[in-house]
């Protein structure tokens, strides 16, 4: 009997071994954490045919309620068991796993509640001439068949931000996680199982993820993409889904600006854990932080004073903050591309270190816009410090990006907070806070290369139906 759990696909109800599988890796022991089954075109068709039928069959908002409350219900009962999971897979520390847990709980409460408020509004088309008998309203459906495509940062919350949703509109869903971290995603889907979800609602596949994903752009029956990843899968995905919805979430290189009149003690506590939880790898980790040069040195030193009292280690200890990285060849990337920095003039304040898959928290100054570190996305334990003089100035500097999902701003100044809210090209900006605040009910994505759509289940629920009108002549 194996000493590891050994994961089928979930299609319509039902788990189903394949005949080839794939290993994942217990990312800090090295050992086999899970055994997966690799989906080939025929299960990811299957999927997606049983995901149609099932939306043939009656599945109104009080049940996806009831459903719902339910797995937040059934995953609150199994925190600790998850949150072994997320260490083990991602990495990720125990501490901050048992944290993705009890958010997800909460992204599964929120789709629970939004699943009964979904609703139109009143059209006044009485208001044409030639129309004073008419009466009209718009009701909002489901758009069908999602396919949704999540990565290994985030497993289970990220799943929840799209799946439960996706079942709160009355859609059907065909998830795809990562590989290489997929056994969460399995988990859940079991939790679905014990809830009663219809069978076909949600479906699992497991495996190659650019196979997987091609099979599912080649499938008409698939009415919309929900994805976050690399831009450059992101591009790929909407020029192949054509006319059919898509939304994006593809990452940042996020800047937080630290101004010269606010809370210094707060702008560094704020900075030092949230550049570098969960490694860095997350999508709205703060990267750039700009300085006003009035404070730079005393932020310098608050900030490196704090980081480097981060715990890197073993992540199912307890006092352990970071974890090791995805894997080695990521580390190795982080390492080259700082090495490269300081080879074309950055200063080493902090870290730089790297012992296999694990790298120290690292904190560089005189950074150039043009360095790897600053222009593009390190998703890696790595901030760069800029300084500044000027408003505009700053302003500019992180506008110039590809990406603009969010930003932080440390201020006490409410006129230079507005402006930077009306100037600032981003999704969010966050005030007197990192550029890494979230809470899973509010509207979340971004501009330009960040993508396109928001994620925060009412949100999401806008982007996964569509408005259909209705016109009463009476």
């Amino acid at each position: 009997m194996s000493s590891h759990p050994v994961y089928g696909l979930f299609i319509d109800g039902e788990w189903i071994p394949t005949d080839s599988t794939m290993t994942v890796l217990d990312k800090f022991k090295g050992t086999t954490a899970a055994e997966i089954a690799v989906a080939g075109r025929e299960h990811v068709d299957r999927a997606v045919d049983r995901a149609a039928a099932a939306l043939k069959r009656p599945f109104p908002p009080y049940e996806r309620y009831r459903v719902l409350a339910k797995v937040a219900e059934l995953l609150q009962e199994k925190r600790e068991a998850f949150a072994l999971t997320l260490a083990a897979e991602v990495g990720k520390p125990i501490r901050e796993s048992r944290g993705e847990v009890d958010r997800a709980v909460q992204t599964i409460l929120v789709s629970a509640e939004e699943a009964k408020r979904i609703r139109g509004e009143g059209v006044p088309v009485e208001a044409a001439a030639g129309s004073e008998n008419r009466m009209a309203f718009t009701i909002r459906v489901p758009v069908g068949v999602i396919a949704a495509i999540t990565p290994f940062n985030v497993p289970l919350n990220l799943v929840c931000h799209k799946v439960c949703p996706a079942i709160a509109a009355g859609n059907s869903v065909v998830l795809k996680p990562s590989e290489v971290t997929p056994s969460v995603a399995l988990m859940l889907a079991e939790l679905f199982r014990e809830a009663g979800l219809p069978n076909g609602r949600l479906n699992v596949v497991t495996g190659d993820g650019p196979a997987i994903g091609s099979w599912l752009l080649d499938n008409p029956q698939v009415r919309m993409f929900s994805f976050t990843g690399s831009v450059r899968v992101g591009q790929s995905i909407r020029e192949r889904a054509g006319i059919r919805k898509v939304a994006l979430e593809l990452g940042n290189n996020s800047a937080t600006i630290v101004h010269r009149d606010c809370d210094l003690d707060l702008a560094a506590e704020m900075i030092a854990w949230k550049s570098f939880n969960n490694s860095g790898q997350v999508c709205i980790s703060v990267q750039r932080v700009y300085v006003h040069e009035d404070v730079r040195d005393a932020f310098v030193r608050k900030l490196a004073d704090r980081a480097a009292k981060l715990v890197v280690g073993n992540p199912y200890e307890e006092r352990t903050d970071i974890g090791p990285m995805i894997s080695e060849k990521e580390a190795q990337r982080v390492e080259a591309w700082v090495s490269e920095a300081i080879a074309e003039g950055a200063k080493l304040v902090l870290g730089g270190k790297r012992d296999g898959a694990f790298y120290t928290p690292t904190i560089l100054t005189r950074v150039k816009p043009s360095m790897k570190v600053c222009s593009r996305e390190v998703f890696g334990p790595v901030v760069s410090i800029d300084t500044y003089t000027e408003e505009d100035e700053v302003i500019a500097k992180v506008n110039d990006s590809e990406y603009g999902l969010q930003a932080g701003l440390f201020t006490n100044d409410l006129r230079f907070a507005m402006k930077a809210a009306r100037e600032i090209e981003v999704g969010g900006l966050i005030v007197n806070d990192a550029s890494s605040y979230r809470v899973d009910h509010m509207p979340y994505g971004g501009v330009k290369n960040s993508g396109t759509g928001k994620e925060g289940p009412a949100y999401a629920i806008e982007e996964m139906t569509e408005e259909k009108l209705i016109v009463l002549n009476l």
